[in-house]
């Protein structure tokens, strides 16, 4: 009955839900897609302050005789991301090809045979039909057959670049990084998420690191929208095939 009743009303919220988006989607039918308007993004709904991790304030300081301070970003000083709250570029480079295959072949084969001699062998022909002898009384055959093939070919590849943010730094120097960039082209958003753990010593002089350098890497390249939303199954699908056993 429980089951059943949460069934009911996972139907009813997907088809509210629908519902909903039918009725925008026809709303705007024939209508080109509207442009938002110029206000101050600190006033619209929704606005939500970024916060990202920062490195400790250190208090600016100068060296006698010296017109630079210890906060200056430019000349001497090493441009590469160190800190916490530093900037890197990623090169997103993913070139994989895989080709296997695999086939399997077994086969086994056997025969018995027993017979009764004797005195077990004259009763047995006494009580047996006559086309049945007592030196082959019982025999057995049994095989096996068995043979699979698979294969398996796979080619990806992706290449890109997404600036990410320094946000922990190990006790061992090693830096943590993420990033995340979004495109939208008209009704398609296609993203793309880089993290991981990379060595400073690995950055290049331009502050770029490849892809390939990065340990742990989780990279996320994929898109939302209308051509993505027309790729899936409809919602009653999904349900059905999460529920029915067959």
């Amino acid at each position: 009955m429980n089951a059943l009743l949460k069934l009911a009303t996972g139907l009813l919220l997907v088809s509210t839900l629908g519902a909903c988006a039918t009725t925008d989607r026809l709303a705007n039918v024939g209508q080109a897609p509207a442009l938002t308007p110029i206000v101050d993004p600190t006033v619209t709904a929704g606005y939500r302050p970024v916060t990202m991790p920062m490195p400790a304030a250190e208090p600016a300081s100068y060296q006698p005789n010296s017109l630079f301070s210890s906060d200056a970003r430019g000349f001497f000083k090493d441009q590469r991301a160190a800190k916490i709250g530093d900037i890197l570029t990623v090169i997103v480079t993913i070139d994989d090809r895989a080709q296997i295959g695999n086939t399997t072949s077994a086969t086994r084969s056997s025969s018995n045979t027993t017979g009764l001699n004797g005195a077990l062998g004259s009763i047995f022909n006494s009580v047996a039909p006559a086309d049945v002898s007592a030196d082959a009384a019982l025999g057995t055959t049994s095989g096996i057959s068995n043979a699979g093939n698979g294969s398996v070919n796979r080619s990806e590849r992706v290449t890109t670049q997404v600036a990410a943010v320094v946000t922990q730094v190990l006790p061992n120097g090693n830096l943590v990084i993420e990033g995340r960039q979004e495109v939208r082209v008209n009704f398609e958003v296609r993203d793309l998420i880089v993290a991981g753990i990379v060595r400073p010593e690995d950055i290049g002089s331009d502050n770029t690191i490849s892809s390939t350098k990065i340990a742990e890497a989780r990279i996320a390249y994929g898109g939302r929208g209308q051509i993505t939303d027309v790729q899936q199954p409809r919602y009653g699908q999904q349900i059905l095939d999460a529920i029915l056993p067959f």
